[in-house]
């Protein structure tokens, strides 16, 4: 528990140190009542989370207080996305049954659902019940018939009481999560809150990133083992240095968290009135994606550049500038006295790390022999094939997510998980189209998101769907969605507004 309430200082100090230089630029995105009330949340429950002796005292304060919050506040999803990584996603505990074994495992992420998605959902239905508006999408649909095929394919070899936990757990966790953010979402004020809040928490973790690295010491380690539920993971190292993974549940996945709010500093930045903290803002981004020493995220947060070049205006020289600054930068780097470490530890190339190369080719080789025997509907029990795969920490580590849907649910579970993430990156695209002309800052903030969502699909090609990673996946396509429908809304009332100019009053 020592060890706990050091962390916790080191965490409160820092956190604190950010939401007070942060505030005056965070201000022009988010309400001031907005902004301090979901500090002082975050704060409460942080410090909740290191001083509880279990997760249920936790559950306790944070159920009350986040509901609470949640009805305040003018846009409950940048509450729910500022809370997500309060607590590690790989802790969770059995909420047990009396009727039945157990009802299911609570987690931080299913305690924001309850607390602040499900009634801002509910607010939502009642809003759109009153407009006669509303219904599902195309993403929508293609969502449903993912999270569906999967409920059914498992039918089979489980009772109906799990069937229906399944189904009520896919809910909360996935499409509650898109859905209302995609409609709470919906318009520039909300966007732009949302993703200051989630790049202001990633500030956070950013520097507490530096703090694990130089330290060699995971602040958040000490709370998962008072409750009882050990990292799996727990303290990885890389040439002799830890890889920061602070609340996140692994470096990769706080990598990934850092490299999607790069993509959002992208944008913003441009509306800092401080000079010093636009420049400082993005680079805290890379600084804790090194200290996470996690390679992937690199390679998106570079996506993720280039793609908000090319889909901004002159993005074409955008892009070539790029490239030729880049080249320059490369040459000297690989030239001074660095230059031979760097190239150790750069992707597909470096020897850091190799040792990885040869279990990563068995397990595409396996893989694609899975798929060809059950290339329609998958095999959802494809992992009793795969234990000579299991790893001394006790998993399979399955690093490819297209790899991984199709091996389990088929090439048509698949065409239902790419077809719903391309539906709502193309539809945003075309948003950006329609706004160059006419909002040009509106258009770079479709940017942003679609050069994200870029990164997110080729994240996916290098790492395993789940924890975090998923969690800011499901996060991103929802405020993508509610990006298209803002413009859409946009266009069709300018469109409205230029008829009515050009019907003569008589």
């Amino acid at each position: 528990m020592l060890v706990n309430l050091k962390a916790m200082i080191v965490v409160l100090t820092v956190a604190l140190t950010v939401f007070v230089f942060a505030k005056s630029e965070c201000l022009r995105f988010i309400a001031e009542n907005d902004y301090v009330r979901r500090r002082n949340v975050w704060l409460i429950l942080t410090a909740a989370a290191f001083v509880s002796p279990n997760i249920w005292l936790y559950a306790l304060l944070a159920l009350p207080l986040l509901f609470w919050a949640g009805r305040r506040d003018t846009n409950p999803v940048a509450l729910y996305v500022l809370a997500m990584q309060v607590i590690p996603p790989t802790i969770s505990v059995e909420i047990p049954g009396v009727i039945v074994n157990k009802i299911f495992d609570l987690t931080n992420y299913r305690i924001l659902s309850l607390a602040i998605l499900l009634p801002a959902t509910l607010r939502l239905l009642q809003e759109a019940r009153g407009r006669k508006s509303g219904g599902l999408g195309r993403s929508d649909v293609m969502l449903l018939g993912y999270l569906g095929l999967q409920l059914l394919l498992l039918m089979p070899y489980e009772s109906s009481t799990h069937t229906l936990r399944r189904a009520f757990l896919a809910t909360i966790d996935v499409f509650l999560v898109y859905f209302t953010i995609s409609r709470a979402n919906a318009s520039r004020g909300a966007l732009l809150d949302t993703i200051a809040t989630f790049a202001l928490a990633s500030t956070i973790y950013a520097l507490l990133a530096v703090v694990e690295t130089l330290k060699g010491w995971l602040l958040y380690g000490g709370i998962g083992a008072v409750w009882g539920s050990l990292d799996v993971f727990g303290y990885l190292f890389r040439e002799g240095r830890l890889r920061a993974e602070v609340s996140a549940g692994h470096s990769i996945t706080l990598g990934y968290m850092l490299a999607i709010s790069f993509g959002f500093f992208l944008y913003l930045r441009a509306h800092f009135r401080s000079r010093l903290m636009a420049a400082f803002a993005p680079v805290c981004m890379w600084i804790g994606m090194i200290a996470a020493y996690a390679r992937s995220p690199w390679v998106v947060a570079v996506c993720v550049l280039f793609a908000f070049w090319a889909l901004s205006p002159a993005g074409l020289v955008r892009v070539v500038k790029g490239l030729i600054a880049s080249a320059i930068i490369a040459g000297v780097v690989l030239a001074s006295p660095i230059g031979p470490s760097v190239i150790e530890n750069l992707p597909f190339v470096g020897a850091v790390g190799a040792e990885t190369v040869s279990y990563r080719q068995r397990v595409a080789e396996e893989s694609w022999r899975q798929i060809q025997e059950h290339p329609i509907l998958g095999n959802p029990l494809v992992l009793k094939n795969l234990e000579d795969l299991r790893q001394g920490q006790g998993i399979i580590d399955l690093m490819n997510t297209y790899t991984n849907v199709a091996m389990f649910y088929g090439l048509i579970g698949l065409a239902l998980f790419m077809s719903f993430f391309l539906t709502v990156t193309w539809k945003a695209y075309g948003a950006i189209k329609a706004s160059r002309a006419v909002a040009p800052d509106d258009s770079r903030l479709g940017a942003s998101l679609v050069a994200c969502m870029a990164g997110s699909l080729v994240m996916m090609a290098t790492g395993s769907f789940g924890g975090a990673f998923a969690q800011v996946c499901w996060v991103l396509a929802g405020l993508t969605a509610g990006y298209a429908q803002f413009v859409r809304r946009q266009h069709a009332e300018r469109s409205r507004a230029s008829v009515s100019t050009k019907i003569p009053a008589y």
